[in-house]
């Protein structure tokens, strides 16, 4: 379907751009179900975000955006309303403009995440987990993890500030959950989740010391940019389950399409259909 003046956008917000795989989902479906809609990648530094979001929705032809690293904590204070799970979160990775103007947010990292885990066999009920990187989509993890029943949660940031901040978040929703913070020591957790930006770039170190994984601990990654990280590599050599980062987002778009009042497909929908390349 060619782009025209009926065409309605979805900004996909972030920085940098080049490890983006949303369009290559979303759009071959749109495609397939005869929907003039386009997701487009915008890149914008933190320093231009608050500027930019007031202006970007100002189109008129902008039906909301898709927003990743490292603006998913800044959104939560440029949207009118949100959803109970971004509050939790205290982070937001969806932007969708009403009827009358006004902006409302939500957050589903941390439920396709789960969601994903929970497909592949993972208990969550009772479990120990390890979440390193308490950001926008570390903060969605830790939430749609304890509310999925986990038993205890161990939080690691290099911000020794923005764990505790999570840990009290979570505390208070969750007062029964055992709570960890500022240790990454993976051994005696059932699940390990590397929610950093490390494995980006070539040449970053591994979030953990793979040495203290035990083999059958399942191990989750939010990095996209390829197949499988040196992270997941390291895992899986150790004899570890693992989910791809690209997993975690076939399981969130179903929930991004309904937010966005848009034909809802099942992961393997998007699977078939999906265009991704490394």
């Amino acid at each position: 379907m060619q782009i025209s003046g009926h065409t309605r956008l979805i900004a996909h917000l972030g920085y940098p751009t080049e490890s983006f795989k949303a369009p290559m989902i979303y759009n071959p479906w749109f495609e397939n179900q005869g929907v003039d809609v386009k997701v487009v990648p915008m890149g914008v530094k933190p320093e231009d975000y608050a500027v930019l979001i007031p202006t970007l929705f100002s189109l008129t032809n902008i039906a909301g955006a898709l927003v990743t690293m490292p603006h998913k904590v800044a959104t939560c204070a440029l949207v009118g309303r949100l959803s109970p799970t971004a509050e939790v979160a205290g982070a937001c990775n969806a932007i969708r403009r009403e009827a009358d103007g006004t902006l409302t947010g939500d957050m589903f990292d941390g439920d396709g995440f789960v969601r994903g885990i929970q497909r592949k066999g993972f208990r969550t009920t009772g479990a120990r987990a390890l979440v390193t990187g308490c950001g926008g989509v570390g903060s969605a993890i830790a939430a749609s993890l304890a509310a999925a029943g986990v038993n205890a949660l161990t939080l690691y940031d290099t911000r020794e500030s923005t764990a505790r901040a999570l840990a009290h978040r979570l505390q208070a929703h969750y007062p029964q959950l055992k709570l960890t913070v500022m240790s990454c020591d993976p051994q005696g957790h059932d699940l390990v989740v590397n929610a950093t930006p490390l494995g980006m770039s070539p040449g970053d170190p591994l979030p953990i010391d793979m040495d203290r994984i035990a083999s059958g601990t399942f191990v989750g990654e939010v990095v996209m940019k390829q197949e499988y990280t040196p992270f997941l590599q390291a895992a899986i050599a150790r004899g570890c389950p693992v989910q791809r980062g690209t997993d975690m987002l076939f399981e969130m778009i179903p929930a991004y399409l309904d937010f966005f009042h848009l034909p809802v497909a099942t992961p393997e929908q998007l699977q078939q259909l999906a265009q991704i390349r490394y």
